[in-house]
C-alpha cells in the first residue's frame, strides 16, 4: 500500500510541476474543482526513482498550493491502459443480450492518455458525428502482476480514478469502416482519448469500490448515472483474469467499462462537438474534467 492516500499532479503556484497529497478543506471537497482561485494546498510527495509505488516515496511535511491540477499519471508511468467492454448488468439487458461469461478486454495505447483539465483533440478522420464518451471507473495496478487470484487480487490495485474511454463510433461499429465486427482499438486509440484524473485514491481510502457512484454529465446534463456495484465482473475479477498467463506492469490502468447512456444509444444521437464539457464524477474521487476541440 503507497504511503500516500490521496495523489495529484499539478503546476504550484510557484511555477513546479509537483507530486501531492492533497489537503482537503472538507470531507467532500472535490479535488476536479480545484484551481489558483480555490488556493488548494498539498502536501509535496517526494517520488523515489520515478515511482509513486516505491516504498521509498513519501508524503513530506513541505506544502505547496495548487495554480492548476493535471492528470496524476503520465505515459513515462503507464505501459498501457487495459479496458472491458460491456461490463454493467442493466447495461447489457436493456440490449437484449446475456451477461457474458468472461470479459471482454481491448487496449489503448499510453499515447492515449490526457490529463485532467486538458482538451480531447478529436482528428480530421473522425469529425463526422461520431466522437463519443464513456465515463468509467479506473485503477492502477501497484506492482507487476502475473497468474493473480481472486483472492490476492487487491494486493495489485495502487487506487481508483475516473477515466473517459472516448470513442469514435463509426469507426467501431459501422461495417463499411470497421469491417464485420466491431473493432476497438483504433476506433478508441486516438491521441487524448484517454483523460484520466482528477486525483488517485488509495484501496486505504476506497476499501469497497462497489459503494461509488458513477455519473458523467455533458454540458451540464447528466447522461450517465450508475452505482459501482452494478458492474458485471468485479475488480478482483478483472484483475484475476487479465493477469492470466500475461504480466500486468505496475502503472497498468485498467478501465472498467461504462454504464448505460452514452451519446450514440440515445433516442436522438447526441455526439461530441468543439466547446463541449464533459465531466466524469465519482463520489470518494472527485470529477473528471475536459473540454473538446477539433485538431
Amino acid at each position: 500500500m503507497p504511503s500516500w492516500k490521496r495523489l495529484i499532479r499539478f503546476e504550484s503556484t510557484d511555477g513546479k510541476v509537483l507530486r501531492g497529497e492533497p489537503i482537503l478543506p472538507s470531507p467532500d471537497f472535490d479535488v476536479g474543482t480545484a484551481t489558483e482561485a480555490t488556493g488548494l494546498k498539498a502536501k509535496i510527495i517526494d517520488v523515489a526513482n520515478n515511482d509513486i509505488f516505491n516504498p521509498a516515496t513519501k508524503v513530506t511535511d513541505q506544502e505547496a498550493t495548487v495554480k492548476k491540477l493535471l492528470g496524476p499519471v503520465t505515459t513515462d508511468e503507464v505501459p498501457i491502459i487495459r479496458c472491458i467492454g460491456l461490463n454493467f448488468i442493466k447495461h447489457i439487458q436493456e440490449g437484449g443480450r446475456t451477461l457474458p461469461p468472461y470479459p471482454s478486454t481491448f487496449i489503448k495505447a499510453n499515447t492515449c492518455l490526457n490529463d485532467h483539465g486538458a482538451p480531447i483533440v478529436i482528428p480530421k478522420l473522425v469529425q463526422d458525428n461520431q466522437a463519443d464518451y464513456e465515463g468509467e471507473l479506473c485503477f492502477i495496478i501497484s506492482k507487476d502482476a502475473k497468474d493473480v487470484s481472486e483472492a490476492d487480487a487487491y494486493d495489485y490495485v495502487g487506487g481508483y480514478l475516473c477515466g473517459n474511454d472516448v470513442s469514435s463510433r463509426k469507426l467501431q461499429r459501422d461495417p463499411k469502416l470497421a469491417g464485420t465486427v466491431p473493432q476497438w482499438n483504433f476506433s478508441k486509440g486516438f491521441d487524448t482519448y484517454a483523460p484520466l484524473g482528477p486525483q488517485i485514491v488509495s484501496t486505504e481510502v476506497i476499501p469497497d469500490p462497489s459503494k461509488l457512484y458513477l455519473k458523467t454529465i455533458v454540458n451540464g446534463d447528466v447522461r450517465q448515472s450508475e452505482t459501482i456495484d452494478d458492474l458485471c465482473f468485479k475488480i478482483h475479477t478483472i484483475v484475476s483474469y487479465c493477469s492470466q498467463g500475461t504480466t500486468l506492469k505496475k502503472g497498468t490502468v485498467i478501465m472498467t467499462g461504462t454504464p448505460s447512456g452514452v451519446g450514440y444509444a440515445m433516442k436522438e444521437p447526441q455526439f461530441l462537438k468543439p466547446g463541449d464539457v464533459v465531466e466524469v464524477n465519482i463520489n470518494a474521487i472527485g470529477t473528471l474534467r475536459n473540454t473538446v476541440e477539433y485538431a
